[in-house]
């Protein structure tokens, strides 16, 4: 999905609206498609204003967002857990078919990082 037209150029189309052209007039002025000035002129006529619409899903949707606290749950009694084994401990106890990568995706929402669980000897810098 592209990005929205600049609000600068929505004002100067309803400044455009208020002074009495047509949203076609006002769209051909400002360069933009005759589809366009009419739904701006009719965003102006029915909520004031032509400010773009927010793009994309809303936040805390998705099919695992009722399973956020059964993955927090189990992430906190095993932290080692793999994304494989997340999975498909989700599938046996509620049945939900997933990615893992949608898995990784819910932990970064949620807080978790993945960090490296090699061992290294303590101060190993310092010494040589």
């Amino acid at each position: 999905m592209s990005a929205p037209l600049p609000s600068a150029l929505r004002t100067r189309f309803q400044k455009y609206i208020e002074e009495g052209l047509s949203g076609r007039a006002a769209a051909a002025r400002l360069k933009v498609s005759p589809a366009t000035g009419a739904r701006w002129a009719r965003q102006i006529r029915t909520k004031g204003h032509a400010d773009p619409a927010v793009q994309g899903r809303p936040p805390g949707s998705g099919k695992l967002a009722p399973y956020r606290a059964f993955i927090d749950e189990l992430v906190a009694q095993d932290p080692d857990i793999t994304l494989f084994e997340l999975r498909d401990a989700l599938t046996e106890a509620e049945g939900v078919q997933v990615h893992h990568s949608s898995i990784a995706k819910l932990l970064t929402r949620l807080g978790f990082t993945y960090e490296k669980s090699r061992w290294s000897p303590p101060n190993a810098a310092a010494q040589g």
